[in-house]
């Protein structure tokens, strides 16, 4: 299925391609005009000529850049945009996105990221990437250049989703993109009947040291993050986000596969930055040993930590533990000469909000997240 901006394009294209070979026989449809008959047919060459540029102009005005599948680039014509967009990620965040950029260049070159490119004059513009994970999809990414047309965006969030709602076996969709400011991809997603979640991406700076006194602990131990944790930590995400708003963000804390998933994606894997397991920590209870809380961080920027999971289960809350969770990974990353810390929150989590607005923390920007279920 082709959106209807691209099919008046073809159209278009069509067109002009017919036009310069020849006249004699040929005819077209422009945009809300009558057909019209090319030379012995009975109309003046000079009208069907006029008529024909007329229409070509109209088409190319509308959509001046073509999108076209993302499997025909590769990194050598994405490089120059995705170094674009890290500059962006290092303005905006304070994180330096290179290592992400790097790797979708990789999986660019071996032709199996499926997404759609911006080209205009033969140069790639914008590009967005999705991902499917079961019966899911998964809106990965979009960016374009700064040159570029306005609504570029909104063209490859729409060819994005139509594509993900039309995919056999999909059944539900979700789309966060940090880089974009709230309400700036609202119409692409609501539309298509996406539910929109308002976040916030939070930043404490460390210079100077933050004074965060942490509580006493009692019946509770902190201790660093271990390979061993995987599974009490997934166990700990299921029960700590059930009927929670994330859990209807991201479907993965709903089970214990799904928070694994998650684990092994923030722990294993670049894409939120490189897994610090120095500012990781579990909260243990004393009697039982079992964990029953876990705060996980990553290094987005060699002085930077971005927390990536913050959790409790629900019976040991307001307890004093997720405080004690941060003054431990200040403390770490205040020893290593670290200059920022932030996370992201869902706006509605206004509990979370409040205790990070208590440590310090302050509203850096404002983004979507978007889900649709079918």
């Amino acid at each position: 299925m082709v959106p209807a901006a691209e099919k008046a394009f073809r159209t278009g294209q069509a067109a002009l391609r017919l036009w310069f070979p020849t006249l004699a026989g040929l005819s077209f449809r422009p945009r809300q005009q009558g057909l019209v008959h090319f030379p012995g047919v009975g109309v003046p060459l000079r009208q069907a000529k006029t008529a024909a540029v007329q229409a070509v102009h109209e088409v190319m005005d509308y959509a001046p850049v073509e999108i076209i599948d993302l499997r025909h680039f590769g990194a050598a014509e994405l490089r120059p945009l995705l170094m674009e967009e890290a500059r962006l990620w290092g303005e905006r965040m304070s994180w330096d996105y290179h290592s992400s950029a790097e790797m979708i260049l990789r999986y660019l070159d071996s032709k199996i990221l499926p997404g759609y490119t911006a080209v205009e004059d033969g140069h790639v513009v914008g590009y967005s990437f999705f991902v499917y994970e079961g019966s899911k999809g998964v809106v990965g990414d979009m960016f374009t250049a700064a040159r570029s047309e306005h609504g570029l965006g909104e063209r490859l969030l729409n060819h994005v989703t139509e594509t993900l709602q039309n995919s056999p076996g999909i059944h539900r969709i979700e789309a966060q993109l940090l880089l974009h400011d709230a309400g700036s991809t609202v119409p692409s997603f609501a539309r298509r009947g996406f539910r929109r979640f308002p976040r916030l991406f939070m930043s404490l700076p460390l210079r100077p040291a933050p004074q965060i006194y942490p509580p006493e602990l009692k019946g509770f131990s902190l201790r660093s993050w271990a390979e061993q944790d995987f599974q009490p930590g997934a166990n700990v995400i299921m029960q700590a986000y059930a009927g929670h708003v994330d859990s209807e963000i991201n479907d993965q804390y709903r089970s214990i596969a799904g928070s694994l998933r998650f684990l092994n994606n923030i722990v294993r894997f670049p894409g939120c930055g490189t897994f610090d397991p120095a500012s990781s920590f579990t909260v243990v209870h004393a009697t039982t040993r079992a964990v029953v809380g876990m705060l996980l961080c990553s290094r987005v920027r060699d002085d930077v930590g971005h927390v990536t999971q913050v959790c409790l289960l629900p019976e040991f809350r307001k307890q004093g533990l997720a405080r004690a969770m941060m003054a431990a990974c200040l403390r770490s990353l205040l020893d290593r000469k670290f200059s920022e810390l932030s996370l992201t929150v869902t706006q509605a989590n206004s509990n979370a909000v409040e205790l990070y607005e208590r440590l310090g923390f302050h509203t850096r920007r404002v983004f979507d997240a978007f889900v649709w279920e079918g």
